[in-house]
């Protein structure tokens, strides 16, 4: 990487105040790529405090504009520098949350352009924004990006998303599946296996994607086995107000705790103590916070959803439950069964060491790695061997090993 050119352009950074998944996975590798000797630069939006210009482990960051004015004043910014002839990008990260940035038609062709994609968006632009405005974005994450970067290089996180863009959005052409890394800080206190009542939790954002709310009619059914039970939730968002409220409707006050945004060390201390982990969500590349919970030795509960279906083996590091609207109370059957089966001390055993095994397969090092060998490749205009290589470690019925596969037109190992 010495001396290549590099843009990651992603809506947001760690440090935005609504900051999730998908930037902790931009800022690894991106740091990562810097420390290999790539002239980093992070183009992204604004966040309420932070600096239009900062430096950062060596990278660059550009912040321009906010929550739907970033994508135009992104793609200005990259137009305006091949406009007045400052040396551009040799390559580009360019982030597709929904919306891509289009910046294939911001750089000069010799650019190589990957367009990375953590899920497919189709279905959640509906439950942010008026109909009119979820079809022009299902519009442009369609057909839309799929012209415009039809020439170039697609990356996802994990075996199901990358299908579901082959199915879903009509992409073709090649593909690299690059798997999240996974770091979790030591728990700021001993932490120690919690006797008797069962103790859980949630990491996610508040927000309506995550249907944190199932939640909560699961611990309220789940009461009638276990009177003290605790929910433990971490993190924040728009969704809180109307989840306090439907706590105290439900007279759940003493049994789920919201916990806001907590230091990581605080965090890892409250998943540590877990007997389970939660994820409700409806949408996910993949799960970070799931995989972040098997490192610490603890299983997770949760849908069986595009990128949670790859970050949990079902019944070896969690369970997954039907997302059938006709089955409302799935989650609390498959959440009361896995809790039995953890109640015997060796079953229990085994499921953390699976769980620690199985996350430490997930590196950033290994993932910017395998950044690091697609674009420099790319930029020396040499496909890499074999074409549409892929490391994927240990997914789906592959098992706990790494394992190269060919990714071509929608061959994606299961």
């Amino acid at each position: 990487m010495n001396g290549i050119r590099l843009a990651v352009v992603n809506w947001r950074d760690l440090w935005h105040p609504a900051a999730g998944g998908a930037e902790r996975y931009a800022w690894e590798v991106a740091r990562r790529l810097a420390a290999s000797g790539a002239q980093v630069t992070y183009v992204t939006s604004r966040g309420r405090g932070q600096r239009r210009r900062d430096r950062v482990d060596g990278v660059e960051f550009v912040r321009l504009g906010g929550r739907f004015t970033v994508y135009p004043l992104v793609f200005l910014w990259m137009a305006g520098r091949r406009v007045l002839r400052r040396r551009s990008f040799d390559a580009v990260i360019d982030c597709q949350n929904g919306i891509p940035f289009f910046t294939p038609w911001a750089l000069p062709r010799r650019a190589a352009v990957f367009c990375l994609i953590h899920h497919v968006h189709d279905e959640q632009f509906g439950l942010y924004f008026p109909r009119w405005m979820a079809w022009i974005g299902r519009v442009v994450e369609g057909p839309v990006s799929r012209l415009v970067y039809r020439r170039h290089t697609l990356v996802c996180v994990s075996p199901s998303t990358l299908r579901a863009v082959r199915e879903r959005l009509g992409r073709t052409g090649v593909a690299h599946i690059v798997p999240n890394g996974t770091t979790v800080a030591r728990p700021s206190e001993q932490v120690q296996t919690p006797p008797g009542d069962p103790e859980l939790v949630c990491v996610t954002r508040l927000v309506a994607h995550k249907r944190v709310e199932r939640l909560l009619g699961m611990a309220e059914h789940l009461l009638d086995l276990h009177p003290g039970l605790r929910l433990n939730v971490i993190g924040d968002g728009p969704e809180r107000p109307a989840l306090d409220a439907e706590v105290a409707r439900r007279g759940l006050g003493g049994v789920v705790v919201f916990h806001g945004f907590v230091p990581e060390e605080d965090k890892a201390a409250l998943v540590a103590r877990a007997d389970l982990h939660l994820s409700p969500s409806q949408y996910e590349g993949w799960g970070l916070s799931v995989i972040e919970a098997a490192a610490l030795g603890v299983p997770t509960v949760a849908y069986n959803v595009d990128g949670l279906r790859d970050a949990i083996r079902d019944g070896t590091t969690g369970w997954l439950a039907a997302d059938d609207p006709d089955c409302p109370g799935e989650l609390a059957e498959v959440t009361a069964r896995a809790l039995k089966e953890l109640a015997d001390p060796e079953r229990r055993r085994v499921i953390a060491s699976a769980c620690r095994d199985w996350a430490g397969l997930f590196d950033w090092t290994r993932t910017a790695a395998e950044w690091s060998r697609l674009i420099t490749a790319a930029v020396a205009a040499v496909a890499p061997a074999p074409d549409g290589a892929v490391a994927v470690p240990g997914y789906g019925d592959a098992g706990p090993r790494r394992v190269e596969e060919a990714v071509r037109d929608g061959d994606v190992p299961r």
